[in-house]
């Protein structure tokens, strides 16, 4: 019933979203907004959107000094994959967006590749879930799974996780001082409370933040006309939310099918006929660096990207102008430190 219940308000948000909004189509150097109507765009993101992203990630009261620094050595340590070759940095690569631009990622082991897109790592504690069939619950949860996946990291076991760290005297000095009431600091949860530790820190702020804060001039005209667009022409039915996304799950090809129809999504976890090409709506903070898209990386652009969903979840077929104006509001969501000046 509440899966059917979400899917009557989706299906209701795209009906208004088509049928409600201005027929106008921005064009390069767009016009300048009047006062009023700069006024009533913000009014309708803040609405939208809730506002600028929050200073500090649900879970991060609990997280010492300790456990973060921790938790960074671990992001970054090769030890925990079977082939010492990968960390959790390889797949999600702080200097490069939090992700490795890959369609899909090659796993520590020759031969061995994943299956989906690796997402970006940055913000994603805000996330409602992990993982693109949102299977686990928290960072913490999502931290466990790939060191033990045969296709990924490929560690044996849990213990042998523990053996090798335990085997390091720095990890031994620093899980001590990370959990300093535990009798036995080395386990594969406590490796994980660290690594989402260091994860909550992640927090990537972009204009779009200072703009929601109340910054009128934040965002340039052109990000305004894209903005305005953005909502009006329905995009909004999936991507809402501080993140303009990952708050939701949607169907992939909720109007027209996707043509991959071998990855079935969170039908995968549940074996719920509701459930197939059901996935996690895509985040887009820094949706620019991140290519390619969709959870098979087979949306090689961003303009790909808007183009597929506005066929496969809006059933519209958006002009080259109106992609290009999206593209542009896009790029006002990218971290301050990450833009190119």
């Amino acid at each position: 019933m509440k899966k059917l219940l979400v899917l009557f308000s989706i299906t209701a948000i795209i009906l208004t979203a088509c049928g409600g909004g201005s027929k106008e189509e921005p064009q390069e150097g767009a016009a300048k907004m009047t006062a009023q109507e700069s006024q009533e765009l913000l009014a309708k993101a803040k609405g939208i959107f809730v506002g600028p992203l929050p200073d500090k990630m649900p879970g991060s009261e609990n997280d010492t000094p300790e456990m973060i620094a921790l938790g960074e050595k671990l992001y970054h340590e090769t030890k925990l994959s079977k082939g010492g070759n990968q960390s959790c940095n390889t797949c999600h690569d702080l200097n490069n967006a939090g992700q490795d631009s890959k369609p899909v990622s090659e796993g520590s082991l020759p031969g061995k590749i994943g299956r989906r897109n690796s997402n970006t790592v940055l913000n994603a504690g805000f996330q409602f879930a992990q993982f693109w069939d949102y299977r686990s619950a928290d960072l913490v949860e999502q931290a466990k799974g790939p060191i033990l996946n045969p296709d990924e990291m490929a560690m044996p076991s849990e213990k042998e996780v523990e053996k090798v760290i335990s085997a390091v005297p720095e990890y031994v000095e620093m899980f001590a001082k990370a959990f300093p009431n535990d009798k036995k600091p080395i386990t594969y949860h406590n490796l994980a409370l660290a690594i989402a530790a260091f994860e909550r820190t992640l927090i990537s702020k972009s204009r779009f933040d200072d703009y929601l804060g109340g910054n009128m001039t934040a965002l340039k005209d052109e990000e305004k006309a894209g903005l305005k667009l953005f909502i009006e022409s329905g995009c909004i039915t999936c991507h809402t939310g501080s993140l303009l996304g990952g708050n939701i799950p949607n169907k992939m090809g909720l109007v027209k099918p996707y043509e991959n129809t071998t990855d079935m999504g969170r039908f995968e976890v549940t074996k719920n006929e509701a459930d197939k090409f059901m996935f996690k709506v895509a985040m887009l903070r820094n949706v620019t660096l991140t290519a390619p898209y969709f959870h098979d990386g087979k949306a090689a652009t961003l303009d790909e990207a808007i183009v597929k969903m506005g066929e496969l979840n809006l059933g519209k077929t958006l002009t080259t102008e109106e992609v290009s104006s999206i593209k542009t509001f896009l790029g006002a969501l990218t971290d301050k430190k990450l833009e190119k000046k």
